[in-house]
């Protein structure tokens, strides 16, 4: 792939399994938040099996829309979209009801030194939204930074591991999960906490990071040394696909692939591509964010898109000069700063 449409157009596919399991939906699917990294691809992926299997649903998603051309990007594709600010509560309460939320909304970067904010988005923004959509089953994106580090050695954190958030991003998150647990306790809505990490996209992601640092000929540091990833299409296809778990109190269900990965192999892989040498320094530490996501292989399958896959497209998106997002992941960050 040497192209965003070619890209987009791969990543959006839709499975066989999707298109059937959003038949067994009712109503339509509403994606809060549908402005960030993921959201667009999501809502497209969605429309396509929505209109290749015939389905009488909509797709609306809901941001500020503030800047650039995504509105106009989305509509054209025949996703309804309406521009609301989710903390402004006319807005906020202006919005339609729907019978399916994906709950993407949140705060991560930036949280150092703005750390009310962060909370504001990620703990209080989730009641008011629990509230407004009591009535709806809904799919919440959280993250794998609710668990602890562990030892690389160990089965990886599953969703009994009892959670050990580092840092204030990893906190309000957690916060936004007993928000939203509280709420579907209250008001008996079915909710599925959606745990995640590291969404590849060939724009951004760990791999894209470790191949960049290659290509520039940098050193690599090992002390995070080992990682787990996932295709955003196929993390993509499991949270929509997750509508028809919900329950009430919330399922639990960690997304990423099946792998731990080593960040030294994963150099390693990008040098043999671009022909480089590569160094690295400080040591493997012990202990990793890792999170074992058997249970959602076992509803959905192993994604559709496997590591060696992933390490290829990126490496010649890369060599072919791809656009990319400036924005890092912080894969590598052990003390919970964002």
């Amino acid at each position: 792939m040497k192209t965003i449409s070619e890209l987009e157009k791969f990543m959006t596919e839709p499975s066989e399994e999707l298109i059937e399991d959003l038949s067994k939906l009712e109503g339509d699917i509403m994606i809060l938040g549908i402005g960030g990294k993921m959201g667009p691809s999501m809502a497209k992926l969605t429309k396509r099996a929505i209109d290749d299997g015939g389905l009488n649903k909509k797709v609306i998603g809901v941001s500020r829309f503030s800047s650039g051309t995504l509105k106009k990007e989305l509509e054209d594709f025949g996703i309804e979209t309406i521009s609301a600010d989710l903390l402004n509560e006319s807005d906020l309460q202006s919005l339609p009801t729907a019978k399916n939320v994906i709950y993407m909304a949140g705060n991560k970067f930036g949280t150092v030194g703005n750390e009310h904010f962060t909370w504001a988005m990620n703990a209080y923004l989730p009641g008011r939204l629990a509230e407004k959509f009591a009535d709806s089953r809904m799919v919440a994106f959280s993250t794998g930074n609710v668990y602890p580090l562990v030892n690389v050695l160990s089965s990886n954190c599953s969703e009994d591991t009892p959670v050990s958030p580092v840092g204030e991003y990893a906190q309000s998150c957690l916060g936004r999960e007993r928000v939203l647990t509280h709420f579907s306790h209250k008001n008996k809505t079915p909710m599925l906490l959606f745990r995640l990490n590291y969404a590849i996209d060939l724009r951004y992601g760990v791999l894209l990071e470790i191949a960049k640092q290659v290509y520039n000929d940098q050193s690599i540091d090992l002390e995070m040394g080992n990682v787990n990833v996932i295709w955003q299409g196929d993390a993509n296809e499991y949270a929509v696909r997750s509508l028809l778990y919900t329950e009430a109190p919330p399922k639990i269900l960690n997304a990423t692939g099946p792998e731990t990965v080593s960040v030294r192999w994963l150099a390693e892989e990008f040098a043999k591509r671009f022909d480089k040498d590569v160094n690295f320094y400080n040591e493997e530490n012990p202990t990793a964010l890792l999170n074992n996501a058997s249970q959602a292989h076992k509803l959905f399958g192993y994604p559709k898109v496997t590591i060696q896959q992933m390490i290829d497209m990126t490496a010649e998106w890369l060599k072919n000069d791809g656009s990319t997002y400036d924005k890092p992941t912080h894969f590598q960050e052990r003390q919970g700063a964002f």
